[in-house]
């Protein structure tokens, strides 16, 4: 085996400080990571400076030039070399450092540019005449005129050219570009009033745009819902949930996704604290939670969620980067995300994601073959009902078709004998039923198809859980308390929650030092082992800073329960009970997914039908 040296415990050493140089490079470690957090500083110093239009030009990867134009109201001609200087900004006084108001704040993002890249400053400022400043390795060039008619150019050139070393852990161009891109969206979507424009200039000239979102219009909701569309996509607006709450101090705005447009992966997932992107564990496990009752853990939500509060309730100074925050009451953070979004879920009632429709008509869409036949112009009503009571087929021969029916293809007609049934209901009326487990119904502009037992899995499992909110969980006592040995620390943390998991019908009791007896368990659950929950317990709470594992394991019991009790596939089902069932979804929240997330029916507009027969 190698040995390496070290300098460590090699005889005292002269203590010594470190030139400016060397100090910002060790802080350039922190705060510039690679190419997308040059461009997050630069790009919030220009949001910081009220610009409305910021456009991004990149070479490369960022690797050999990012460069950042905007309209604000850029730095005098005299600043600039204290612009440059460490720990020098205009955002605060140092008076207060819980009460910040802005994007940047530390005065550390343009030292440990110039410190490790070729950096060049070009601004005006009010009527002052433009100036501009360069910086390369940290040698400083004097302030010299400039050409500009407004706002700041920031240009970073070859960045870790004085620390090349780090060029090595950057990785490919296009993955760095789409860092960039992301970094971009983000702030895009914290700022809907802003326009933003991001060009890829690797081989010269002005590059092509990869990614541009004009300035919002409107309200704040009408601009942020807008802009979420242009970043993430029509669909994600067109099925998304507007979010309004507010709870002890904190206000949460934004949209999420139905739990029926969910996502394979949790990237379409973003937070934001007073305006900044944040990637925190406690938030984002407040996200999962929200949506624990409605998708399976390998399908996560989609939702852009901002909180608002005032400064000092959130203290943003825990790292360098500004990518993580600390609630003062966490607690109510996460207690704002998960009851603010199961109210909107509650809310949305039995809406499902209007993706299922699109793709399911892509299923049925049949394959182009040869030259497009056009249909002629419909004909008048008069020949039309001409036409169709010549097809009629006459009375024996309605007769012997309905005899002669395959069983798989069987059609039970869903109409009441007697009356019209109400089709401007929005699930509609019910029409008929195949394979024994679809129910067919028609709306006033379309039709729905329905899964029988996914609906009315969904339907039991909230009648269950209503009863079980209104009587209590019940609990068994064991026997013989099972004692449970942990570390002094995890017993305490399980033992400040035992009001919480007496709720549950889970008993917890302490039992000397590092030690809980566990007196009654859940008697839903059955025979459990409680070492393991308690154990899983803890480790949700390391994780998210809360747990409802125990609440899970309920919710899943009571899944099961319903899925047992409820109609199940194959079943023939009578036309009333058919639009029961209906109108008991459109009263039940949550009834457009069943307890696995998978959708509970499709609906088809009439429009789309008509052109899938070339009708339109």
């Amino acid at each position: 085996m190698t040995a390496f040296s070290t300098n460590i415990g090699q005889g005292p050493a002269a203590i010594r400080q470190l030139d400016e140089g060397a100090i910002n490079r060790i802080a350039a470690g922190e705060v510039v990571e690679r190419p997308a957090s040059a461009v997050k500083e630069l790009v919030e110093n220009a949001l910081d400076a009220g610009a409305s239009r910021i456009e991004v030009a990149i070479a490369d990867g960022g690797k050999t030039l990012i460069r950042v134009t905007d309209d604000g109201h850029g730095i005098p001609a005299a600043d600039l070399p204290l612009a440059l200087s460490r720990h020098a900004t205009s955002k605060i006084d140092g008076s207060d450092l819980l009460n910040i108001h802005s994007f940047g704040f530390r005065g550390e993002a343009l030292a440990s540019l110039g410190a490790v890249g070729r950096l060049s400053i070009a601004s005006r400022s009010g009527g002052a005449e433009a100036a501009r400043i360069a910086v390369a390795g940290g040698r400083m060039d004097p302030v010299r005129p400039a050409a500009l008619n407004a706002g700041t150019v920031v240009e970073l050139r070859d960045i870790f050219h004085a620390t090349p070393a780090r060029l090595k852990f950057l990785r490919s161009d296009r993955a760095e570009t789409q860092a960039i891109g992301d970094v971009l969206r983000r702030l895009a979507m914290a700022e809907p009033f802003v326009g933003f424009t991001l060009r890829d200039a690797s081989g010269g000239g002005e590059g092509r745009v990869t990614f541009r979102a004009d300035a919002g219009t409107g309200d704040l909701w009408d601009a942020l819902r807008g802009r979420l569309a242009r970043v993430l996509g029509a669909d994600f607006a067109e099925n998304a949930l507007r979010i309004d709450a507010e709870r002890g101090g904190l206000a949460l705005t934004g949209y999420a996704a139905l739990p029926t447009y969910s996502r394979g992966s949790s990237t379409h997932q973003y937070l934001f604290v007073n305006g900044r992107p944040v990637r925190d564990r406690m938030l984002l496990g407040a996200l999962r939670a929200a949506y624990a009752d409605f998708l399976p853990r390998d399908r996560h939500p989609a939702a852009a969620l901002f909180i608002e509060c005032d400064p000092p309730l959130v203290d943003v100074n825990v790292h360098p980067a500004k990518a993580e925050v600390r609630f003062r009451e966490p607690g109510v953070a996460r207690g704002l995300i998960v009851s603010g979004l199961r109210h909107a879920l509650a809310e949305a009632g039995h809406r499902a994601a209007t993706t299922t429709a699109a793709g399911a008509l892509g299923a049925m869409r049949p394959e182009p073959s040869g030259a497009r036949i056009y249909q002629m112009d419909r004909p008048s009503h008069g020949a039309l009902t001409r036409a169709q009571a010549w097809q009629a087929p006459a009375p024996q021969a309605q007769a012997g078709f309905a005899e002669t029916a395959a069983p798989a293809a069987r059609v039970e007609t869903g109409a009441p004998e007697t009356g019209e049934p109400p089709t401007g209901l929005p699930l509609g009326a019910a029409r008929g039923q195949v394979h024994e487990n679809y129910i067919i119904a028609q709306t006033a502009d379309g039709m729905v198809i329905v899964d029988q037992h996914a609906a009315h899995e969904r339907l039991v499992y909230e009648r269950l859980k209503r009863q079980m909110a209104g009587a209590g969980i019940a609990a068994q006592a064991l026997l013989i308390p099972e004692v449970v040995e942990l570390s002094e620390t995890d017993a305490a943390r399980l033992l400040d929650l035992a009001g919480e998991l007496a709720r549950l019908g889970l008993t917890v009791e302490p039992f000397g030092p590092g030690a809980v007896a566990v007196r009654e368990t859940p008697a839903i659950l059955g025979n459990v082992d409680a070492a393991a929950m308690l154990r899983d317990i803890l480790d949700e709470l390391d994780d998210t800073g809360d747990s409802r594992t125990l609440a899970t394991r309920i919710d899943a019991i009571l899944s099961r329960v319903a899925c047992h009790g409820s109609v199940r596939s194959g079943r023939r089902m009578t036309g009333d009970e058919m639009n029961a069932l209906l109108r008991e979804m459109e009263a039940t929240p949550h009834s457009g997914q069943c307890n696995h997330g998978r959708p509970t029916y499709v609906e088809l507009k009439l429009h789309d039908i008509e052109r899938l027969f070339g009708r339109r």
